[in-house]
């Protein structure tokens, strides 16, 4: 698929229609975009012709019986245009409103061969490379790097401390002008879950409910956020999804995911799922997405795999790709933002 191909916002919207609902005939396909733009029998035909000749999507079939499928090699995994997913406001996208059960028979094989071998070729020890720098050298890039995770993770979270803001609070324990206690403790709190999950890396290899609620009692420390399973319903700004409300049901959900994640063997899969499964569950009261990104980072230094400072990513897009997954189970922009970030780290931190 070739993703600068300038597509009409129709054309899109086929996309994204057969993205989430997998395989379709023609005619079930025009009934469902005409109402979002109105349309001949021969413009859906043309533009489905061109899809497929671009390779967007494929075929199988002939004649009135043809269906049209989209490229991609796993179900979850459908290439959806945010652009126009986004045009439509939540109430009129007609997502998943609940969290689906099935979606966790489906997370084997999220990496294709050929990304497998892209990044094996890619992988740097973070052992080795940390360990063959000058010592203080060394000292300076971890120091680096936790600034630049604190500072981002903690922005995601609408955190208003800039970058120098936070080198400044981390290295000198100097708060900022003008900014909140709570912000401030946000960022040292990241910085204190890296050192937990440094220290017990090895704990990070199998998942278990009493690791997960640990990093998040890290990273809510003195922050006014209730510890513990959540135990009353929540909302999500943006989206119709309503994560689980019942607290035995949410711990149930949160055991099943950790041990998904234990039985998937591929590191960057690990990491992956949990990066996407705490935020879906939505287990805590608060403070569920970053404790999925240092979960991730936590599975990510437990099989000597660089972790993310997420330092480059678009907060909004990042927001945008995890309501989409929300809504549609569909994790083509979370993969690929998580993997993008993966291989910033690669190339940014810890160079000899």
């Amino acid at each position: 698929m070739n993703e600068t191909i300038k597509l009409t916002p129709r054309q899109k919207a086929i996309l994204n229609l057969l993205a989430m609902g997998h395989s379709l005939p023609r005619e079930k396909i025009g009934a469902q975009i005409s109402s979002l733009f109105p349309m001949s029998k021969a413009t859906l035909a043309r533009d489905l012709q061109f899809l497929t000749k671009k390779g967007f999507i494929t075929t199988s079939g002939k004649g009135p019986s043809t269906t049209y499928h989209p490229i991609t090699f796993h179900p979850l995994l459908a290439y959806i245009d945010l652009d126009h997913y986004f045009s439509l406001e939540p109430d009129k996208r007609n997502g998943h409103t609940a969290l689906t059960p099935t979606v966790f028979d489906t997370l084997s094989n999220i990496t294709s061969a050929t990304e497998k071998q892209e990044l094996n070729l890619l992988f740097r020890s973070f052992t080795k490379s940390a360990d063959a720098l000058d010592e203080t050298i060394q000292r300076r890039e971890l120091e680096r790097y936790i600034i630049e995770l604190s500072w981002k993770s903690s922005k995601i979270e609408g955190n208003t401390y800039t970058l120098l803001e936070t080198e400044t609070l981390i290295k000198q324990g100097q708060e900022a002008t003008g900014r909140t206690k709570q912000e401030a403790l946000m960022i040292l709190n990241h910085k204190e879950a890296f050192k937990t999950i440094v220290k017990k890396r090895n704990d990070f290899k199998t998942l278990t409910l009493t690791d997960i609620v640990g990093l998040h009692n890290v990273l809510i420390k003195d922050i006014d956020i209730t510890s513990g399973i959540r135990k009353h319903a929540v909302g999500i700004t943006g989206t119709t999804y309503q994560p689980l409300s019942n607290e035995w049901h949410i711990k149930e959900a949160l055991v099943y995911m950790a041990k998904k994640i234990n039985a998937t063997t591929y590191p960057l899969e690990k990491a992956l799922l949990a990066s996407i499964f705490i935020p879906y569950i939505q287990p805590f009261a608060d403070g569920n997405k970053r404790t999925g990104r240092m979960l991730a980072n936590a599975i990510l230094l437990a099989y000597d795999h660089f972790p993310l400072s997420y330092r480059s990513i678009d907060e909004n897009e990042y927001k945008k790709a995890l309501i989409v997954f929300y809504e549609t189970n569909n994790m083509f922009h979370v993969k690929r933002l998580f993997l993008d970030q993966y291989r910033f780290a690669l190339k940014t931190y810890f160079l000899s």
